[in-house]
């Protein structure tokens, strides 16, 4: 895969974060933590991340008899699918309001509040970890890779999944695109990883190498959103997300208006006139074996 391209939210780099993320864990951690919006990711952003759910499964070969970690587990629709397949299921996020949803949508899993950047889990703990979505959202995800090598059995496999950067077509581009045009230039984000950056394998190799990983994987999963609105990216972002989100709910009317009608626009010009439209939402996992 290509280098990807970054806007100025989420600028060029070719190696994790370096310096002061303070700012941006409790970003992660204000914005999650509302019901509101852990409850619109989960009727509406999620219907892109769904199809992307056996694409995780199927990475880790998980299966009946197999301890399976579900990191970064949100509203639980990961874990719902290793449970589909027999698993026994561990999801952990820092979310209670996602735990809330997670534990009322998949009873067959355990559900634990924590930390992915230290684990409380011992060494070689489990046969497998899936992370849906979940390494934009921490400050240093080198350190989660290697709690994950930690915790994870020899031969146990990761499997981790990122949404493709605005260099693919489809909404990610279309919405932080028109941020980037249209939206107030005193709104931005404090340091953080790319959103983007861990669906580059050039940047995730090197990481999941130096972790103790081998035998990588990269496969391309072409989800998508169906809708009748197309200006329903817009919304799913700001209302379902939080590094979208605080770019997007702060705006003030004339800018969110017309960040809105650049997506419409978008949308109209690369996916015709409707009335329902199928708009690109692509995503990378990334798997590799502990070695």
């Amino acid at each position: 895969m290509a280098a990807l391209n970054r806007s100025r939210f989420a600028p060029e780099r070719k190696e994790a974060v370096v310096g002061d993320t303070r700012a941006f864990a409790e970003l992660e951690k204000r914005e999650w933590s509302e019901p509101d919006v852990a409850g619109a990711y989960a009727s509406g952003f999620s219907k892109a991340s769904d199809m992307v759910v056996p694409h995780l499964v199927a990475a880790v070969d998980a299966g009946p008899d197999t301890d399976v970690l579900d990191l970064c587990c949100g509203h639980g629709n990961v874990s719902a699918g290793l449970v589909g397949v027999g698993a026994r299921v561990t999801g952990l996020d820092f979310s209670a309001a996602m735990l809330e949803l997670a534990r009322a949508a998949v009873p067959g899993a355990r559900f634990v509040s924590g930390d992915a950047m230290q684990l409380s889990f011992p060494d070689a703990s489990f046969d497998a970890v899936t992370i849906g979505f979940g390494m934009p959202h921490v400050p240093e995800p080198p350190r989660v890779v290697a709690e994950v090598r930690r915790v994870l059995k020899p031969g146990g496999r990761i499997a981790f999944s990122t949404w493709c950067g605005p260099e693919v077509d489809g909404a990610f581009g279309y919405v932080f695109g028109a941020i980037g045009s249209h939206g107030s230039p005193e709104i931005v984000l404090p340091p953080g990883p790319g959103a983007n950056d861990y669906a580059d394998p050039d940047i995730a190799y090197p990481v999941l190498e130096a972790a103790g990983f081998g035998k990588f994987r990269c496969e391309v999963v072409a989800s998508c959103w169906h809708v009748n609105d197309p200006g329903l990216a817009f919304d799913f972002f700001r209302d379902g997300t939080a590094r979208g989100g605080a770019l997007l709910r702060p705006q003030p009317d004339v800018h969110a208006s017309a960040i809105r009608a650049a997506v419409v626009e978008r949308v109209l010009e690369n996916h015709g006139d409707g009335p329902e439209w199928i708009i690109p939402m692509p995503a990378v996992v990334i798997s590799a074996q502990a070695i």
